[in-house]
């Protein structure tokens, strides 16, 4: 290993009586938020084929009384006395790992729980018009059928649309459709009077289409999308190929797995439909690039199939990991069961959750159980055990420009050692507006890899795991690593996703995040003083009444500076 990539000398930390709980989880995991989690699994499968048979008009009455009920309720807000206004859903709810402690300060809520309908599913018009709290099994397993789907399918199944597009989504085909919200045709707003609009990026409110995206739900109501549909075949042709070397040389095998060296990234013929890159060490990865093929292609004669979405199949990461001692592979997998490939193993949390839960026997008796729902484990774990998880557990998304993503590994090796990491790339476009997340200016003129005249090409380095010390033994600072992989994204133009926690203050996060059309959309649409800004929305720790009201009212009377230029 080179002396760049040593790691800092820590002493051994001593055990508590958490950990000792934290070893040991699994008991109740096993016992009850498994099975507590497959009876919801179920039940809401039975909602999810109730509401399916019901007409497009049916479902569009029901979704237009529904709304009526959340514009009556909004209105009944006496601003003088009633707190900011929030949704009714539980802080546990959230599949985010922050603490939702904004909600223990007086609040106003709006219950939503009944937007999670799929409304409509145009085939000629190559749109979805779903609710905000529809997941992607669940239009998955509408839309697949159909040879149709999102252009973007966030992994796991229980992410929702509403958390997608109000704060960030990711997937393997991103390189191509930009994040989730970048596929957004419309969003339907219920604003801080009660009044319902139709957002596009042409119309009067536009400004607010451009705004929504990481916004957390703070300029108003989402109670519907439409959202773009794709062409699909029935499986995905999946190529496996293995790479060593030095983290730079991993990241180097990552970038040319999908950005032709000649900068034809347009061309479908050197561009796949999908990109997915794991790294399981400091020297090895393992780089994944699909295409979508026909059922015919798939069982021609000699071809493997994979049908990785059955229960007591290997988990996902680790099947992908064989090709290190394999060499590469090709092999054709049902395109939902890759859709969702890591919603099983939840990526390779599942491994810290139950640590046997990757055993053959496990998986054949009990892996029909899995996944629990994050809600379930975030319900039972109590406030010591997450505070351990925040000090000693690294769930953290890094969206860098692909150039630095070998300086971004290098990085998460030093100051964390968390393996496997996940590589994921996405197109950040250059829009008519200066949205919360851009580009870095004049990228185009250095026609980089990946790069087009239109969107620089970003990654998603996915830390997702228990750092190397905690494994050791060793003392490690969660708090005190997260503020420093946030300076290093401030000094290298990358962002970091809202769900995660963050120790970013004030200052620093409108330094990430460009403040000026969200403000601008805050005020023009009436949301100061009525939902609270998405910096305090995202702030760790407890936020009490006077703190969010006095920051709120500083808002109405103060402009925010724009973010700083880089």
């Amino acid at each position: 290993m080179s002396s760049e990539l040593e790691v800092p000398f820590r002493p051994k930390r001593k055990k508590t009586l958490v950990d000792f709980f934290v070893q040991f989880r699994w008991i109740i995991v096993i016992f009850v938020v498994l099975p507590i989690s497959s009876t919801i699994y179920f039940l809401l499968y039975l909602g999810d084929v109730r509401s399916e048979w019901k007409s497009y008009k049916t479902r569009q009455k029901e979704h237009d009384e529904n709304v009526k009920k959340v514009v009556k309720r909004l209105k009944s807000r006496n601003a003088a006395k009633d707190g900011l206004v929030c949704t009714a859903r539980k802080p546990y709810i959230a599949v985010g790992m922050r603490n939702v402690d904004y909600k223990r300060a007086r609040h106003f809520e709006v219950d939503l729980a009944a937007f999670r309908n799929i409304l409509d599913i145009d085939v000629e018009n190559m749109v979805a018009k779903v609710e905000p709290l529809v997941n992607m099994g669940q239009i998955s397993r509408a839309t697949v059928p159909l040879n149709v789907s999102l252009a973007v399918v966030a992994e796991l199944d229980d992410l929702t649309v509403g958390g997608l597009i109000n704060g960030y989504g990711i997937e393997g085909s991103s390189h191509i459709y930009g994040l989730f919200a970048d596929t957004v045709v419309a969003y339907e707003i219920v604003l801080a009077d009660g009044k319902v609009v139709r957002a596009t990026k042409d119309n009067e409110y536009s400004e607010l289409f451009y705004a929504i995206p990481w916004s957390q739900g703070t300029l108003g109501l989402l109670v519907s999308a439409e959202i773009k549909l794709i062409p699909i075949k029935e499986y995905m042709r999946l190529t496996y190929t293995p790479v060593k070397g030095s983290l730079q040389e991993v990241a180097q095998g990552y970038i040319d797995s999908f950005a032709p060296k000649d900068g034809d990234q347009d061309n479908p013929k050197k561009v796949p439909d999908f990109v997915e890159g794991m790294v399981y060490n400091s020297s090895e990865g393992v780089m994944m690039t699909g295409r979508y093929a026909s059922k015919e292609e798939a069982k021609k004669k000699g071809n493997v199939i994979n049908s990785c979405g059955w229960w007591f199949k290997p988990w996902f990461y680790q099947h992908a990991q064989t090709a290190l001692d394999r060499g590469e592979f090709v092999e054709y997998i049902p395109t939902r069961d890759y859709y969702h490939r890591h919603t099983r193993s939840l990526y390779w949390e599942g491994k810290l959750i139950i640590p046997f839960g990757d055993q053959l026997w496990f998986r054949f008796l009990l892996g029909w159980l899995m996944p629990p729902k994050v809600s379930l484990l975030k319900a039972t774990q109590g406030e010591a055990i997450r505070n351990y998880y925040h000090e000693n557990h690294v769930i953290q998304d890094m969206l860098v420009p692909l150039y630095k993503v070998g300086d971004a590994l290098e990085w998460v090796h030093r100051e964390m050692e968390v393996y496997p990491l996940w590589l994921c790339p996405h197109r950040l476009f250059r829009l008519p507006v200066k949205t919360m997340i851009y580009p870095e200016p004049g990228f185009e003129q250095h026609k980089r890899q990946g790069d087009t005249s239109y969107a620089q090409m970003f990654t998603d380095v996915g830390v997702y795991y228990a750092p190397g010390p905690i494994l050791r033994g060793e003392v490690f600072d969660g708090a005190e690593a997260v503020r420093k992989m946030e300076k290093w994204l401030l000094e290298n133009h990358g962002f970091q996703p809202q769900y995660a926690v963050s120790e970013l203050n004030e200052k620093d996060f409108w330094r990430m995040f460009d403040a000026s059309l969200y403000e601008k959309a805050r005020r023009k649409y009436g949301a100061v003083g009525t939902f609270m800004s998405v910096y305090y929305k995202s702030k760790k720790g407890r936020k009490s009444e006077k703190e969010v009201a006095e920051a709120e009212k500083e808002r109405a009377e103060v402009e925010t500076p724009d973010a700083e230029e880089e």
